[in-house]
């Protein structure tokens, strides 16, 4: 398990350490200098889910039961608790909530490659190229931005197996924004007995004394400095190195990440897989005053390639979607009744998707290896391709109307038909619940020209709560 903080990258240097070090450098109080800009603190919270790869709308959340047989896979569209609102057998957890979460049936885009359509639906971009590192910063950091006001023990943007990369792409982060609005970033899997966030909330009696002692060594050597200091600049950091410190040892941040806190009987709910406790840590850390919480689902619990990616080539579509459903299943629709159980469902919105859809028309391709949901190599089985023109996102509590769909499909579930919703509109949707003003606001690029965060969209209005 690993933890990364901005502006360490992919150093892999523990927190502690870094604290011991001493905070005189940029470290973890720049980057909370850089952090301490606009916005009011807002209770509203955001958690993404993100299906890396791209999930198939056909196989999830828009079924056609009627269209062609080269079209229509082997699994039955159920009826769900909301008369109108059908989606796949793979998910019978998910149709006993549907009054709890709405379906947007409709967003399409141009980026055909994972990393073009990842930057469309996370930052906008409207490049229909993929590219090696984002052009535009992403949602969760212009939200950090936004957000990062307010001195806190815990961090605005955390991400529980991070949306990062795909491959050698970097899909997500703060581009000209700059790397202190990265996440706080958490690795391994939280359903591992032996699973911890290391260093977050030193508990060591010793080991916190040294590092407050290092703490206040560093500041008397800077003491000379803060006195000659008139802007005000340089003696503003004892509030960031307070906050730097907090971070370290406030019990807060101990519980916040501390899954052995949850009964046995809560954990078993989400389920004691990966994807279950991501969820479970995404819940805890919203309810403890985080804002924007992102969670990847991929790695073993997807099949043989780790990813929803369902090429022919990489897995068996349908072997693959009813090996991975259960665990989808029962983690996100745990995460659902617990925000509306736990009284969050109008200040924490869940959304779950990925950068596209998958082709309708089926494909019978040859395998290029054996393993969990794949014939082995040679051997001819079914996959769907690429689809940004039509894909779908769930969406639940943030106080939206829910048990409605939004938009619609063809009858081979190709194009949208009616409310097509574009990335941007998604982004908007998002920026709204935070409380950030989308037509308005806006950051400096790197030639430090004020940027517009949307360059165009809307909210989508139908989410919108009518009370």
């Amino acid at each position: 398990m690993q933890m990364e903080f901005p502006l360490m990258k992919k150093s892999r240097r523990s927190f502690l350490r870094i604290g011991l070090g001493g905070f005189t450098s940029l470290g973890i109080p720049g980057m909370l200098r850089l952090r301490a800009q606009s916005a009011p603190a807002e209770k509203t919270a955001i958690i993404l889910v993100w299906l890396r790869g791209g999930p198939s709308h056909l196989e999830t959340f828009d079924p056609k039961p009627d269209a062609p047989s080269d079209y229509r896979g082997p699994y039955k569209a159920i009826f769900t608790k909301t008369p109108g609102i059908m989606i796949s057998e793979l998910l019978p957890r998910l149709s006993g909530l549907s009054d709890r979460y709405a379906l947007l049936r409709s967003i399409a885009h141009t980026g055909g490659g994972h990393p073009a359509g990842s930057l469309q639906m996370l930052s906008g971009d409207p490049d229909a190229q993929d590219k090696p590192v984002p052009r535009y910063p992403d949602w969760m950091s212009i939200a950090n931005h936004f957000r990062s006001g307010n001195v806190a023990p815990l961090p605005h943007y955390v991400a529980v197996n991070p949306v990062d990369n795909y491959d050698n792409f970097v899909i997500a982060g703060s581009a000209y924004l700059g790397q202190a609005f990265d996440a706080f970033k958490v690795y391994g899997d939280p359903s591992n007995p032996q699973f911890q966030v290391p260093n977050v909330g030193v508990s060591d009696p010793i080991k916190r004394r040294q590092l407050v002692e290092r703490v206040g060594l560093a500041r008397s050597f800077d003491g000379f400095r803060n006195a000659m200091d008139k802007s005000g600049i340089l003696s503003s950091a004892d509030r960031f190195e307070t906050q730097a410190i907090a971070m370290l040892t406030s019990p807060e941040a101990r519980i916040a990440f501390d899954l052995e806190r949850e009964s046995t009987r809560v954990r078993e709910r989400y389920g004691l897989h990966s994807w279950g406790q991501q969820c479970l840590m995404a819940r805890r850390l919203v309810e403890a005053g985080v804002d924007v919480v992102t969670t990847e689902f991929d790695g073993a619990l997807c099949g043989r390639v780790a990813n929803w990616d369902d090429h022919a080539v990489n897995h068996h579509i349908f072997d693959a979607m009813k090996f991975r459903s259960p665990y989808f299943d029962q983690a996100v629709s745990a995460l659902i009744e617990d925000v509306y159980a736990r009284g969050l469902d109008r200040r924490v919105l869940v959304a779950v998707g990925g950068e596209f859809g998958r082709t309708p028309r089926i494909s019978h391709v040859a395998s290029s290896g054996g393993g969990v949901a794949s014939g082995a190599a040679g051997v001819v089985q079914p996959g769907r391709d690429h689809w940004p023109r039509a894909g779908s996102f769930l969406f639940a509590g943030g106080g939206i109307r829910t048990g409605q769909l939004i938009g619609a499909t063809d009858k081979k579930g190709e194009d949208p038909v009616e409310r097509q919703v574009g990335p941007e509109d998604f982004l908007a949707t998002l920026y709204s619940h935070l409380g950030i003003d989308y037509k308005t606001a806006a950051i400096r690029d790197f030639a430090g020209r004020p940027t517009q965060i949307i360059r165009q969209g809307e909210a989508i209005r139908e989410l919108a709560s009518e009370s």
